[in-house]
């Protein structure tokens, strides 16, 4: 079992996502960035789609009632154990009675957990994952909270010390983008406005998407849109005009136009996005063996 100590601002159990279930209107949530997630996975011998912790700008305080290997990816930040820091991309053991603390990211936004067995929370609907917007799943860790560590069949231990992985960029994301499926719903010129201009990740952003703040988009047409589904990386502008990209939370429908969809490669960066960071669009091309999430 793992104690929680302190949850910081939002820490969730995450896996690679609840699928096949859109069509009764269950979103996929999972990790955010799924990249770190599934190495930090790799790093202590689990299956890529184990469930680990996702923690959002720090603060997760944990002890160890069991002697565990672990390994923290994703956002960089400082990591306390025995009194000595630990490094990041690494693995690392945790003693039976150990705390492990994670102070503020330098970068990025989500800080991932992964411990060799998985976290072992209940399933529903074949996942693990803590959906924001839906409520299913477990629910954001709280102090008091014990976690089973499970059983997922795990792989020899990695031969390595540290995985050469960079860390989450601090200046501006340019972030690769496909147009449409909607820009017709919008003036040529609003087209233009998104690739040239550069955008603001607000304060209001979380799990379920990253609200924009820039220069607004017009919509062209002045009827009403039926509700259709959404896909994680998909731009969607309300009447504000003001782009919304969304995250691993997103609502499966939408009733308000998509002008461009986030390619998969990118996913990870905007998953590391955090609120005052500067964002730009430029044209970008799928690759088809790349991995998505519906």
């Amino acid at each position: 079992m793992i104690e929680v100590l302190r949850s910081g601002p939002l820490t969730t159990v995450q896996d690679s996502g609840r699928y096949g279930f859109g069509a009764f209107g269950v979103g996929t949530s999972g990790a955010a960035d799924s990249r770190s997630a599934s190495l930090a996975n790799r790093l202590v011998g689990n299956p890529g789609h184990a469930a680990c912790l996702e923690a959002t700008f720090g603060g997760l305080a944990l002890r160890f009632r069991h002697r565990a290997y672990v390994a923290v990816t994703g956002a960089p930040c400082p990591i306390t154990c025995r009194g000595r820091g630990e490094g990041m991309n690494a693995l690392f053991t945790m003693a039976p009675g150990e705390e492990l603390q994670l102070g503020t990211p330098t970068t990025g936004m989500r800080t991932y957990i992964a411990v060799r067995g998985g976290i072992g929370v209940q399933p529903v609907l074949n996942s693990r994952a803590t959906d924001v917007l839906s409520g299913l799943g477990p629910h954001p860790l709280a102090a008091g909270d014990l976690l089973p560590v499970g059983g997922a069949r795990c792989e020899p231990l990695p031969p390595i010390s540290v995985a050469p992985v960079s860390h989450p960029p601090s200046g501006e994301l340019r972030v690769r983008v496909v147009i449409g499926p909607r820009e017709d719903w919008f003036t040529p010129t609003s087209i233009e406005v998104l690739m040239n201009a550069q955008y603001v990740v607000t304060t209001q952003s979380d799990r379920v998407g990253i609200r924009l703040a820039g220069p607004p988009l017009v919509w062209a047409c002045d009827h009403e849109l039926l509700s259709e589904g959404m896909v994680f990386g998909a731009i969607q502008v309300p009447p504000s005009g003001l782009p919304v990209i969304f995250l691993s939370d997103h609502p499966v429908t939408g009733g308000y136009p998509v002008v461009a969809v986030v390619i998969a490669e990118d996913l990870p960066l905007i998953a590391q996005a955090r609120p005052g960071q500067l964002i730009s669009f430029r044209r970008g091309r799928q690759r088809v063996d790349s991995p998505h999430r519906t």
